[in-house]
């Protein structure tokens, strides 16, 4: 693995060495095309990217982003990755590979932590190109996602017009119920309790997004109630909601400020365009739920005022 991280610590009795060698052997799901290096030298090598290159970095912490009395370190890893990638998908962006940076203290189960990872980035078709290791008072990883979009014309959260439709690619609060129904006695496979431990981005939709035309667009990790003002802030303009879609389990509110969903919200003016490049990748169509307007300071669901809440960081 491209690291020289453990020099500043280790994280169990083995070798530095022996403990590279055996998450490269975790990690390496997917191989390498001619002319390019991921794992074993001091620097991942990757073929040109076509048209704009997009980057993201993501941190995930044990007993933050996810509750480590549920949940395993193998949801972790999962976790990280899909969250990271979820960026990309938010962006349009077709994932090229990622790094990871794991800081963990000494005993912690890294192979299980990794296989998480490993799983999320083959489910992904996202090859791990490499990463670091540290010791650190809690488990944490930080991913590094790169990806590209050929013909260039990445989807801003800056681009919403006035008129625009709004759209989200699916009902919002899975995420939160699942968290609230695990605490509950809710098995691990419960339809919810996925939603919350095992998010997948939406990097297909995002894609056929873009190219059905969407103007502006973001996920929704920290809850609608809060990303759609930021949406709107960035673009300089209000909006007008007729309804915000409730996942099965979960209640209103979880749809609002629950956040977690990895769902995607984005405006477009071309309903017909939009539809079409969905259903033309085998996908269903993202549900409508209100209109931009002009006014930045009209923010509104069914009339009454939209106020921000959301998931936010103490900092």
């Amino acid at each position: 693995m491209v690291t020289s991280g453990t020099r500043r610590g280790d994280v169990s009795e083995q070798s530095e060495d022996d403990i590279i060698s055996g998450i490269s052997k975790v990690v390496a799901t997917l191989a390498s095309k001619d002319g390019e290096t991921f794992i074993g030298d001091d620097a991942a090598v990757l073929s040109p990217f076509a048209g704009n290159v997009v980057i993201s970095t993501d941190v995930c912490v044990y007993g933050v982003h996810l509750d480590s009395t549920l949940f395993s370190l193998e949801d972790l890893g999962f976790k990280a990755v899909t969250s990271a990638l979820s960026d990309l998908a938010a962006m349009g962006a077709l994932p090229r590979g990622l790094v990871l940076a794991v800081s963990a203290p000494k005993g912690t189960d890294l192979t299980e932590l990794h296989q998480g990872a490993a799983l999320a980035a083959t489910l992904c078709d996202t090859p791990i190109v490499g990463g670091d290791l540290t010791t650190a008072t809690d488990p944490s990883i930080a991913v590094t996602v790169f990806g590209e979009c050929p013909g260039g014309g990445a989807v801003l959260r800056s681009g919403a017009q006035v008129g625009d439709a709004i759209y989200v690619s699916a009902p919002l609060g899975a995420a939160a119920a699942g968290l609230r129904r695990a605490r509950a006695g809710a098995p691990l496979d419960d339809v919810s309790v996925l939603a919350q431990r095992r998010p997948f981005p939406r990097l297909r939709e995002g894609i056929a997004y873009r190219a059905g035309g969407a103007h502006a667009m973001m996920d929704l990790s920290d809850g609608i109630g809060l990303d759609l003002h930021r949406l709107a802030d960035a673009s300089g303009v209000g909006f007008a909601l007729d309804i915000v879609p409730v996942a099965t389990n979960a209640t209103l509110d979880e749809a609002i400020g629950g956040g977690e969903d990895y769902e995607l919200v984005l405006t477009a003016s071309d309903e017909t365009a939009l539809f079409g490049a969905c259903e033309a990748r085998g996908l269903g169509r993202p549900v409508r739920i209100g209109t931009i307007v002009a006014d930045v300071s009209d923010r509104t669901l069914q009339g009454q005022p939209f106020r921000r809440r959301g998931w936010q960081h103490q900092l």
